[in-house]
């Protein structure tokens, strides 16, 4: 599988962390983002960075209620080319 995240993550959020603190505190304040970002998040996550995702970027939104808390887990394996951009501090995957 080839991915992308090395040039995805070459934005002005530099961490998966920084993007998903971003992301929520947006979708917190602001209700029509937070619509739209549920609908489109790969779109509406490209449009509020400035960037574009990678075709071979799946972005998933989930939403927790009272039934269902969502985690997600980082990935088990990672290729050298993430472990170099983690090391860089430039990786957000």
């Amino acid at each position: 599988m080839n991915t992308n995240w090395e040039a995805f993550a070459q934005t002005p959020l530099q961490s998966a962390e920084d993007v998903r603190r971003h992301v929520t505190d947006k979708a917190l304040a602001d209700e029509d983002f937070r619509s739209q970002l549920i609908a489109d998040p790969k779109a509406t996550i490209s449009k509020e960075l400035g960037v574009e995702i990678p075709e071979d970027i799946n972005v998933v939104v989930h939403e927790s209620d009272s039934q269902n808390f969502h985690f997600a887990l980082p990935v088990t394996e990672i290729s050298e080319e993430q472990l170099e951009a983690i090391a860089a501090g430039r990786c957000c995957c």
